[in-house]
């Protein structure tokens, strides 16, 4: 069987892949190490010679030693985002106790070739597997991933495609809006979360059938976003509106913005408006008053996520569809109470 470029498979040496480059062995030599002392163009043309050739990296000869590179890829989309970081955090930290390292990729626009690049780089960096911590709505198609490759996801569209470890985001939207009708709350308004996220589309979702369900009229959402901002102006609409008596946010820092527009507007919060956000953030407790929210467990789905992707690493058979659920909590603080007398 020939391999690419005209070579045997696996039977290229760095030489071939410099000459092949148009660079020194030295440059596939830092390349092959991840250094970051090397021109993004120079890298990209030593990788794509890597991939035409069919090159394993000398670090190939430690993983037959060993059996590992002791590497874990992690791709993600924004880290800055609150809910990124502390999974990534909960991945790094279990990739540690496990006595591995990890190598991190961001990409902002997964639904583009951005994304199909990260992948490339990660692969001919000499990983064990990936955790894609977010990817936006991003699909197999748009990652195009080796077979054999061990993979694990999170909140995304990759869900139910790769074995995944996310919060039982239907079950605590659920959570959320039954508390606010249960304070007697004729419906619960809803400010999203971003176009571009998976778990923004879940969540708005569940809010919808919920109310179905529940046969309330199911007022028109307020388009968001991830950040205070989106809250802040999200709330200078709905504080215009005295019908608004309940609003169910995408998260926490929008609950927040949203708390201070509905403050400038005169709407006291809870006694006229009550507000729920989602994560359950430790700042939540301490902003004023302490937010209701819907707690999730991003360190737990960061850890699960790596131990699904090492044991598919050590020749564990996980199907592709399996899905690990984790409970979220709603905890109940000073932000909601009963709709005014007369709403």
């Amino acid at each position: 069987m020939g391999a690419r470029g005209g070579a045997r498979a696996g039977a290229a040496s760095i030489g071939d892949v410099a000459r092949l480059a148009g660079v020194s062995a030295q440059t596939v030599s830092r390349v092959s190490r991840g250094a970051d002392n090397v021109r993004p163009d120079t890298r990209d043309k030593v990788l794509r010679a890597m991939d035409q050739l069919g090159y394993a990296p000398n670090r190939a000869a430690r993983a037959l030693r060993s059996g590992s590179f002791n590497v874990i890829g992690v791709l993600t989309q924004q880290i800055q985002r609150t809910g990124e970081a502390y999974t990534t955090s909960g991945v790094l930290e279990a990739a540690a106790r496990a006595g591995y390292s990890v190598s991190l990729a961001q990409v902002e626009h997964p639904e583009s070739q951005e994304v199909r690049d990260a992948v490339f780089r990660l692969q001919h960096q000499a990983i064990d597997g990936l955790v894609i911590v977010q990817s936006g709505r991003a699909g197999p198609e748009h990652l195009m991933l080796p077979a054999g490759l061990p993979v694990a996801s999170s909140d995304s569209a990759l869900v139910g495609h790769y074995p995944s470890a996310s919060a039982d985001q239907v079950q605590g939207v659920r959570d959320a809006v039954d508390h606010l009708l249960g304070l007697g709350h004729r419906t619960v308004h809803h400010v999203t979360g971003p176009r571009d996220s998976q778990s923004a589309v879940v969540r708005a979702a569940a809010w919808s059938r919920r109310l179905e369900e529940s046969g309330i009229p199911v007022p028109a959402p307020v388009t968001g976003g991830w950040e205070a901002r989106d809250g802040y102006e999200a709330g200078l609409r709905l504080a215009a509106d005295p019908e608004v008596t309940a609003v169910f946010c995408a998260n926490d820092e929008v609950a927040l913005g949203l708390v201070r527009a509905l403050h400038e507007a005169g709407r006291r919060v809870p006694e006229d408006v009550s507000v729920v956000g989602f994560d359950g953030l430790p700042l939540a407790e301490y902003t004023f008053p302490p937010l209701t929210t819907v707690r999730q467990d991003f360190q737990r789905a960061g850890a699960e996520m790596v131990r699904l992707v090492l044991e598919q690493a050590a020749g564990a058979v996980i199907d592709r569809g399996y899905q690990l659920v984790i409970p979220t909590e709603l905890v109940v603080h000073a932000s909601t109470a009963p709709p005014p007398p007369g709403s």
